[in-house]
């Protein structure tokens, strides 16, 4: 929940071009003042006496990274360089009307949207990009994980109830519950969230509230979280296989969700792109998000497997296509089609379900 705060403030400072700096930033981003940043980031106090961070958690699971530190450093490098460019590119040229290779300022409608010189909005890259760097891989790839669940003595400890001290729970619980806390965390009622979803944070708990209403998805978010009390109780029952099951579910339910939403803004890009007088601050703002959801496919995760739905070569492949050449100014719609087409056919939805 700490974190989520803290990334929710960063996104804010983001935009605060009146008030953030580039040392500001990254201190909301590393929560570390022995490096000269600010020791008061946040707003909220609670969160300046956090010894917790961001940055710790990004690209840190278990699974897919305790032995592939070098391309964690690299993701959790690519947010420093993300914000510390939305200060020296995008804050600079605040007032400044964007065009291909220039940084500046786009209108979409009565907003004005801030993008550096391929068109993306650095702030989005961050947002999005969070939802699987840490929530996602988090979730995913680390709580979830046996190897974390069933760590040391946890199962031996569990089966005999053996407290973590001072608490009414075991590890193995603990360890669950922080799996869910990445998604239900910060609702307003954690032990039934589901009446308010949508507006506990903006990363995960978000996206899977944009999923109520329509039919081709609006089971998911229940199914997640049945998943989540079903495999909770069957800790408690020492039942480990039924756990098991319920973790494979919320990963593939979750990753499809990302998934969903990748798919989601290229195809909305397109449409405000393919009209008489392309709409590019719509069109660019849509790609940045997408962008940020596609970067966050590379911590998914198939289910009963330890591969997530697109790989990181995958990723940057796409990201590669979105930036090439002066980047959104130059992106066609037959790219957009077809990386929609490639990343649908890792999951069981279509382009049109997403789409409408």
């Amino acid at each position: 929940t700490a974190r989520i705060k803290m990334a929710m403030e960063l996104n804010d400072a983001m935009m605060d071009f009146d008030n953030s700096n580039e040392a500001l930033l990254l201190q909301m981003y590393r929560n570390q003042t022995a490096d000269g940043g600010n020791a008061n980031p946040f707003s909220e106090s609670s969160l300046n006496e956090e010894t917790k961070s961001v940055k710790e958690k990004v690209a840190a699971s278990e699974d897919f990274f305790s032995s592939n530190t070098a391309v964690s450093a690299q993701i959790k490098s690519d947010f420093e360089e993300w914000i510390s460019a939305q200060v020296n590119e995008v804050f600079a040229n605040e007032n400044v009307l964007a065009e291909p290779g220039v940084p500046g300022q786009l209108a979409d409608g009565t907003t004005a949207r801030y993008v550096n010189a391929k068109g993306l909005e650095y702030d989005q890259l961050v947002a999005k990009g969070l939802n699987g760097a840490l929530m996602a891989d988090q979730m995913l790839n680390n709580y979830l994980s046996t190897s974390v669940l069933d760590a040391g003595t946890n199962r031996e400890d569990n089966d005999n109830q053996v407290l973590v001290d001072g608490t009414n729970y075991t590890t193995m619980e603990h360890k669950w519950d922080e799996a869910y806390g990445y998604v239900f965390g910060n609702a307003a009622n954690t032990a039934n969230p589901l009446p308010n979803l949508g507006d506990a944070d903006d990363f995960l708990n978000k996206y899977l509230g944009r999923l109520l209403g329509d039919p081709d998805f609006e089971s998911m978010p229940q199914e997640i979280f049945d998943a989540f009390a079903l495999g909770r109780a069957a800790i408690v029952a020492g039942d480990y296989n039924v756990r098991d099951q319920q973790a494979q579910i919320i990963r593939e339910k979750i990753s499809e969700m990302i998934g969903i939403r990748a798919v989601y803004y290229l195809q909305s890009a397109k449409n405000l792109l393919n009209q008489e007088s392309p709409d590019y601050g719509g069109a660019f703002h849509d790609l940045s998000e997408g962008y940020g959801f596609i970067y966050s496919l590379q911590f998914t995760r198939v289910p009963n497997t330890n591969q997530p739905y697109l790989t990181k070569a995958e990723v940057d492949g796409f990201l590669a296509q979105l930036t090439e050449g002066n980047g959104l100014w130059d992106v066609s719609l037959e790219t957009l089609d077809n990386m929609s087409n490639d990343i649908a056919s890792k999951f069981d939805f279509t382009v049109e379900e997403t789409a409408n």
